[in-house]
C-alpha cells in the first residue's frame, strides 16, 4: 500500500434521526460508502473477523452489527462466516467447542447474524496455516488459523478499546493477535517456552502424546518440558485437561506490539481485505477479561477502512479527543488528558505497532476522515 497520500477513513457518529434509521442501518450506509461492496464477493468465502466476547464481560459489539456485514456479502454473492481464533489463555474460549457456547450465548447464531461461525483454528487450537513472511523482523513463518487463510476476502469487525499490553485494542490486534492459532499467539506474547505448573499436573501424558519433538516428560507423576527440546508449538497447552501447561508471557510490550503488526500482514496480504471499527464501550482492559469496567470515555462512532493502520489511528486520534468519564478507572488514575491509553497503562505505547504497520506497507498513519 502506497504512502504518498492519505488513506480514506470513513466515520458516521451513533446519532441516529428517529424513526428514520437505526445503528445497524448506518452502519451499512457507512461501510458502503467506504466502498467495500466494490470487492468482489460473488462466489468467494468471506471471514468476518471479531470477538464474540468472554464469559462475564459484555462489552462485545453486539451480533445485529455482524449481522448487516454478513448480510452485504450474502447480497454480492459471497459466503460469509465469523470466526476467531481460540484463546491462549484459560478461560471460555480456549477450545472450539467452549468458544462456540460462549459465541451462541453471546448471540452469535445463524439465526441472529445469517451465517455460520468457525473457529478458525480447530478444536485445540492447533489447527493453522504456515505463511512466510519474508519481510518480518520478529516473525518468519506466522502460525494462523486455518479458516481464516482458507477465506477468499477478509473482513475485520473490530470493538476498538484500550488494551493493558498493548496500549489500543484496534484492527491489528484484533487481526495479528486474534488471527493467530494457540502457537502463533505464543510466540508473539513469549520469548520463552511453555512451563508446567506442578500443583495442577495429574501426570496423565496428554501433553507427552502431543509433542512431536520429545520434549516433555513424565517423572515421579508429573510433566516437565525440556527447553532445548521444546519448538514453541503450543500444542501441548491445548492438550493438558488441567491447564497445568502455562505459556511464557514475557515478550515486552514494544515488540509485542510489532510482532502483531507482522502478524497482521501476513493475514492480509494477497486478498482483498476491509476494516470496520466501532467506538464504543471504550473499556480500559481487553475484552478477553471475564468483566467489563465501565467506558473511559463517551461512545464516538463508527469507522471503516481500507487502510487498518489508517483505521487504528483515526479511532485512537478520537478516542483521544473525548473527556474522561466521571466514575470511570481513568478518572481515578493521575492523568494528563493528552493520551487516554498511556495514561491508562503508562508502560505501553500504542503507537509502536502503527509505525511498525507503515514499515511493512499495511497502510498509512496519515488519513483523510470522511464524515457521513
Amino acid at each position: 500500500m502506497a504512502h504518498n497520500k492519505p488513506s480514506d477513513v470513513y466515520f458516521t457518529t451513533f446519532r441516529t434521526i428517529p424513526f428514520q434509521e437505526s445503528r445497524p442501518q448506518k452502519l451499512r450506509r457507512l461501510v458502503l460508502a467506504a466502498g467495500m461492496d466494490t470487492i468482489d464477493f460473488d462466489g468467494r468465502y468471506a471471514a468476518i473477523k471479531m470477538h464474540f466476547g468472554e464469559p462475564g464481560n459484555l462489552a462485545f459489539l453486539r451480533p445485529n452489527y455482524a449481522r448487516v456485514i454478513a448480510d452485504l456479502v450474502r447480497e454480492k454473492g459471497g459466503k460469509a462466516f465469523l470466526t476467531d481464533c481460540n484463546t491462549l489463555y484459560t478461560g471460555g474460549r480456549k477450545n472450539a467447542l467452549d468458544h462456540l457456547d460462549v459465541a451462541y450465548e453471546n448471540g452469535f447464531s445463524p439465526l441472529q447474524t445469517g451465517c455460520h461461525v468457525l473457529i478458525a483454528d480447530g478444536l485445540k487450537g492447533t489447527d493453522e496455516a504456515l505463511v512466510d513472511l519474508p519481510d518480518g523482523t520478529y516473525v518468519k513463518q506466522a502460525k494462523i488459523g486455518r479458516a481464516i487463510m482458507d477465506a477468499d476476502v477478509f473482513i475485520s469487525l473490530t470493538h476498538f478499546k484500550v488494551h493493558e499490553q498493548t496500549g489500543i485494542g484496534g484492527a491489528i490486534k484484533n487481526i495479528g493477535m486474534g488471527c493467530g492459532s494457540r502457537a502463533g499467539k505464543m510466540e508473539m506474547h513469549s520469548a520463552g517456552k511453555p512451563h508446567v505448573s506442578q500443583s495442577r499436573c495429574i501426570g496423565c501424558g496428554a501433553c507427552a502424546k502431543q509433542c512431536a519433538h520429545s520434549a516433555v516428560t513424565i517423572n515421579a507423576g508429573k510433566a516437565a518440558i525440556d527447553p532445548a527440546k521444546c519448538v514453541g508449538c503450543g500444542r501441548c497447552i491445548g492438550a493438558c485437561p488441567k491447564d497445568a501447561v502455562r505459556p511464557a508471557s514475557d515478550e515486552s510490550f514494544d515488540i509485542l506490539n510489532r510482532k502483531m503488526a507482522e502478524y497482521t500482514a501476513a493475514v492480509v496480504r494477497g486478498r482483498p481485505a476491509f476494516h470496520i471499527a466501532l467506538v464504543c464501550d471504550v473499556s480500559p482492559c481487553c475484552d478477553c477479561h471475564p468483566e467489563n469496567d465501565v467506558p473511559i470515555v463517551p461512545d464516538v462512532g463508527m469507522f471503516a477502512s481500507f487502510d487498518p493502520v489508517a483505521l487504528d489511528q483515526a479511532c485512537a486520534d478520537a478516542v483521544n479527543r473525548q473527556p474522561v468519564l466521571a466514575g470511570s478507572w481513568l478518572a481515578e488514575k493521575a492523568h494528563s488528558g493528552q493520551d487516554h491509553f498511556i495514561d491508562a497503562h503508562p508502560e505501553t505505547d500504542w503507537q509502536g505497532q502503527l509505525e511498525h504497520g507503515e514499515k511493512l506497507a499495511l497502510g498509512t498513519r496519515h488519513y483523510r476522515l470522511v464524515e457521513i
